[in-house]
């Protein structure tokens, strides 16, 4: 039987290779796509979230470790789309309009990712179009929008009033680092996290 917690372990040390490796012989042994994904890679990135909200470990490890799912991700999707598994909700994640910094929003959507979403990542700078756009499009449920400046703090709320009047019902969370709970109630947003395993509790309770 191939050996789950081997796969969560590499993971969490951000071991590429063995997680491939791991992930391509268990397919091959016939283990269900959806049991590597939830006892292998999920597991792994769970234990790295409540790591890294621990302050236990930081973003360099989170990343290698994401950057390990994302290997095993590429052999694991296929089959996941074949098996008709369905992802736990479909998120757009963007940084508001006028704002260039990336580094948060990658995390929170490797860690989303990690936790069986299917993201699609507008990149920076997005303006309201954009989001109602590409909403649209992709038919979300939740949109993720970043700032780490206070300057394009207001294109949040911008981006809130606009789905609003677009008539468009999705969930909308923020998040980065001058934003607080208190500024999400003022403009009406459905949620903040103040990091990314916070944002992925947050997402999760967004689509339940």
């Amino acid at each position: 039987m191939a050996d789950l917690k081997a796969l969560a372990d590499a993971v969490i040390n951000g071991d590429q290779n063995t997680a491939l490796e791991i992930t391509k012989a268990a397919l091959e042994e016939g283990t269900a796509a959806k049991d590597v994904l939830d006892n292998g890679l999920i597991a792994g990135m769970d234990i790295v979230g409540a790591r890294f909200k621990k302050n236990e470990i930081y973003i360099p490890e989170v990343l290698i470790a994401a950057r390990a799912m994302k290997m095993a991700m590429k052999v694991l999707e296929p089959e996941l789309v074949k098996a008709g598994v369905e992802p736990v909700g479909k998120l757009l994640i963007g940084t508001v309009q006028g704002d260039l910094h990336d580094i948060g929003k990658n995390l929170v959507a490797m860690m989303l990712k990690g936790a069986g979403f299917e993201v699609i990542d507008l990149g920076v700078d997005v303006g309201p179009e954009k989001f109602i756009e590409q909403v649209k499009a992709a038919n979300a449920q939740v949109i993720g929008i970043s700032a780490l400046l206070t300057t394009t703090m207001p294109g949040m709320e911008k981006t809130i009033k606009a789905l609003k009047d677009a008539g468009i019902a999705v969930k909308v969370m923020i998040g980065g680092a001058p934003v607080t709970q208190d500024y999400a109630d003022r403009i009406g947003a459905d949620g903040y996290a103040p990091d990314a395993a916070s944002a992925v509790d947050l997402a999760k309770s967004l689509v339940a």
